[in-house]
Formats: C-alpha cells, structure tokens, sequence
C-alpha cells in the first residue's frame, strides 16, 4: 500500500492517527534529509499513545525506549552493519512500534525476510513547517 500526505505540522495529527490505527506493530523505517522531521513525527506518535517521556532522536546512543512498547532508533552514525552486529535486529522482534531513522532498502528487505511487517516513511520538507509525507507498507 503506498500513500502521500502533505501536511504542514499542525495538520501532522492525521498522518499520526492513520499510523496508529493502521500499523499496530512492526517496524517503521523513517528516511528524510537532515531536519526533515523524522524525530518530529516519533514525537507526535509518542504523544498520540500517552507516553510521557522526552522523546529525542537517538543519534548518539543508538535507541531509545518509551515506555514497554515504543522504540526509537538512529543508525545515522554507525551504518547498518553496526546496528546488526550488536544483535538489534533481535530487538525488532518485540512486539510494539519500532521507529528506525535513517534506514536503508537493504533494512528493508532483511525485515521482510525475517517476516517483519514494515512500513516506510519518507519525508521531504516543502517549507519550513510543511512536509510531504511517502508512505509504502510492504
């Protein structure tokens, strides 16, 4: 399934809701230049759910956890190869949304393999308070 959305951040919610009621569980692969709102969109969802943390991007520790059911990585500085030789991809399994920033079709196909559903974002910025948003469920 593939949609477009373009939203500028106050309208964000109804992209934020189709997601929660749509895709319960699996992993969502978040690709969108530097400040492309990636973090932004985690956020929303967070907040969306009832999860109280500060939601940050995890760019230098890797991931983040909020709450027992949402997580939140950034494989940006360490690559792919990184993110699996520390055994992440085990992480993906828990049952819950998983949000990884900067990952690559090459994620993407070792999800599907590993029987993962997975859904993928791609955010292009149109100014600077409105996005498009390419949504493809594989």
């Amino acid at each position: 399934m593939k949609s477009a959305y373009k939203l500028n951040l106050k309208e964000l919610d109804s992209l934020v809701n189709d997601i929660i009621r749509d895709f319960k569980d699996g992993v969502v692969i978040l690709k969108g230049d530097l400040a492309a709102g990636k973090t932004t969109l985690v956020k929303k969802i967070a907040k969306e759910l009832g999860y109280k943390e500060d939601v940050t991007s995890p760019t230098f520790s890797l991931q983040q956890y909020y709450g027992d059911k949402l997580f939140h990585y950034d494989i940006y500085n360490h690559g792919l190869e990184h993110f699996i030789s520390l055994g992440m991809l085990e992480e993906l399994e828990k049952p819950g949304l998983h949000f990884i920033e900067w990952g690559s079709d090459d994620l993407v196909d070792i999800l599907l393999s590993a029987g993962i559903q997975t859904m993928t974002i791609k955010i292009e910025k149109i100014s600077n308070d409105a996005r498009e948003y390419k949504i493809c469920t594989h």
